[in-house]
């Protein structure tokens, strides 16, 4: 970590680049697009260039939940005229590997892993350099780590000018976004990076290691900690229903007021167990059942932030949709 530290420190230059590719599947992206932005310390362009690539295929673009729509601003046919990407890899391997430069991108880890499948695609030397990615230390700042921030909602929230998916521009609007972050601060980029604990991300050998921040690996923790104890305690719900389920010829079931009414709850109240056994205890009681199936109930309890599937399947059901609150102001008598 004092070997990074002291790497961005001595830095002379910063290299800002993106990445637009004709097609992206699972194992392969063609890249036809390399654009990057050169400046010194003080954010002053030394070098800005589209370097445009033949990506030896047919261009097949969507965003990344697969759909079709995105539209590069090339004309896709020019293409054809700009050499392959073994023609330009050592520009590329000069650009980023040198040493006196910090590498920075927008959600860097995809454009180098689409640099990775190229050099496999075409036989050549893995790349290997650090970089930082100013989407992760924008979210450091900010202490928000729920949502992927793309480049033009933080060029927007920062006044930077932005044309999207043309790779020079894309890094310049990078370059910018960094600009902006230390003006914002009163800092050097270095000085930013040193403040918020921001890590680099680290290629090599085909392999690449995502850059993250302090905040953002205490985050992951607090994420995983509250994963674990959800788990926990509707593994305990489970068990707690299924020991005191009533057997189905007993008193409560025949008789009981509730005894045609199956009950299923939102998730988030399955977990809280202090109100959740409660709840099953006078449904048991009172002739009720309770099923882990949405779709098989007969009176949904809905947490007020369930939007998903459980929601979904219990109104395919024809269920009874009652929402927390009114469930509770409802059944509070016989809930106590």
């Amino acid at each position: 970590m004092a070997e990074r530290k002291e790497n961005a420190a001595f830095a002379a230059q910063y290299l800002f680049f993106d990445i637009e590719c004709a097609c992206v599947f699972k194992d392969t992206a063609k890249i036809c697009a390399f654009g990057y932005c050169l400046t010194d310390e003080n954010f002053n362009i030394l070098e800005k260039e589209d370097v445009l690539i033949n990506p030896k295929g047919k261009f097949h673009l969507t965003d990344r939940k697969g759909r079709a729509g995105i539209v590069l601003p090339y004309d896709y046919e020019d293409f054809k005229k700009y050499p392959a990407f073994p023609k330009v890899y050592d520009r590329l391997r000069a650009l980023l590997e040198d040493e006196n430069r910090l590498v920075f991108g927008h959600a860097t880890c995809n454009d180098v892993k689409y640099l990775n499948l190229e050099t496999a695609r075409f036989h050549l030397p893995a790349f290997r350099f650090r970089f930082y990615d100013t989407q992760l230390i924008y979210m450091t700042r900010l202490g928000s780590f729920s949502r992927q921030y793309g480049l033009e909602t933080i060029t927007q929230d920062l006044n930077v000018e932005f044309t999207p998916h043309r790779a020079a521009d894309d890094a310049y609007a990078t370059m910018r976004v960094a600009q902006a972050m230390c003006a914002a601060e009163g800092l050097a980029l270095p000085q930013l990076l040193e403040k918020y604990a921001v890590l680099p991300g680290y290629t090599a050998k085909g392999r690449t290691v995502n850059g993250s921040s302090l905040a953002i690996k205490a985050h992951a923790e607090e994420v995983r900690r509250a994963r674990e104890e959800r788990e926990r305690a509707h593994a305990e719900f489970c068990r707690y229903v299924e020991k005191n389920r009533p057997k189905k010829r007993s008193p409560a079931v025949r008789y009981g007021a509730w005894r045609d009414k199956v009950f299923c709850f939102s998730r988030a109240i399955e977990n809280d167990l202090s109100v959740s056994e409660r709840y099953v205890s006078e449904i048991y009681s009172r002739g009720g059942m309770y099923s882990f199936r949405p779709d098989r109930c007969t009176v949904y309890v809905r947490a007020e932030s369930d939007e998903g599937k459980r929601l979904q399947d219990a109104r395919a059901a024809r269920a009874e949709i009652v929402e927390a609150a009114e469930f509770a102001a409802r059944f509070e008598e016989a809930l106590v």
